[in-house]
């Protein structure tokens, strides 16, 4: 399938999507009311015409780079301590071992637990929120890393060995290129995750950010705000997706394309 007939489907999916829920919630089916009260569902021309006014007038601006600013600082330090730590752990299987317990005691701590600790310490400003989620991206990035060194071949290490890779040349050469693949995947989904920890802590707390105006919309009943900050979160989070894919493309252009099974 090519690129342009790939995009038009995906195209298609949201325009289908659109068109079902303004017919669900604008045309009349019983009693002369729609299927789905636009009170408690909103309509995607209202969603649109907000989204819109919130560009237009500059009201989101200063929500939005404040979302992006703890998003995009949880997501780096998170991405970059996890693939470190993951690096140093499988290199080093008896601090692995030792560590092994915490490492999964404290990932199976609830986050939102941690939410409200993270504003003890570090306030109600950005970074309780980049605190939290780092605690997200952390974690996912951290075991990709790990198990893709892990993973590695014996016999390209072996054969490595054999011309005479010391370990650095092994970390170049052997390590980090298995390795990405895992990395990449986890980046991925740790995107999503950034900006789930954000927006977590700016519900727990906070006087500005994208959830802060969901929150307001909330709290006057205004579906149709609820939406539009929701598409606006979810917009953000394909942007950054599509960045990480491109740095994906382009390092690791030397990786053969699957090959394709249909029968």
């Amino acid at each position: 399938m090519s690129r342009l007939t790939l995009f038009t489907f995906q195209i298609l999916v949201a325009v289908i999507t659109l068109v079902l829920w303004y017919l669900l919630t604008s045309v009349p089916v019983s009693g002369g009311k729609p299927l789905f009260p636009p009170f408690f569902f909103s309509n995607p021309v209202d969603v649109i015409e907000r989204i819109i006014k919130w560009f237009a007038d500059g009201t989101i601006w200063r929500h939005l780079w404040i979302t992006l600013s703890e998003a995009t600082l949880a997501f780096v330090i998170g991405a970059v301590g996890g693939i470190l730590v993951g690096f140093w752990f499988a290199r080093q299987p008896r601090v692995a071992a030792v560590f092994d317990p915490y490492v999964k005691m404290i990932n199976a701590l609830p986050r939102i637990v941690l939410a409200p600790i993270f504003t003890l310490w570090f306030g109600l400003g950005i970074w309780s929120k980049v605190a939290l989620g780092v605690t997200l991206v952390f974690f996912i990035v951290f075991f990709n890393v790990y198990q893709g060194i892990k993973e590695v071949s014996p016999t390209v290490l072996a054969n490595a060995r054999m011309l005479g890779m010391n370990e650095r040349q092994l970390m170049r050469h052997v390590y980090w290129p298995s390795a990405l693949s895992w990395v990449f995947s986890s980046l991925h989904t740790s995107v999503g995750f950034a900006v789930v920890g954000a927006v977590v802590g700016e519900y727990l707390g906070s006087a500005a950010g994208l959830d802060y105006l969901i929150l307001q919309a909330e709290g006057t009943f205004d579906i149709a705000g609820v939406f539009a900050g929701m598409f606006v979160l979810a917009a953000f989070v394909i942007v950054i997706d599509g960045v990480v894919t491109l740095v994906e493309r382009r390092l690791l252009v030397w990786r053969p394309t699957a090959a394709d099974t249909r029968t």
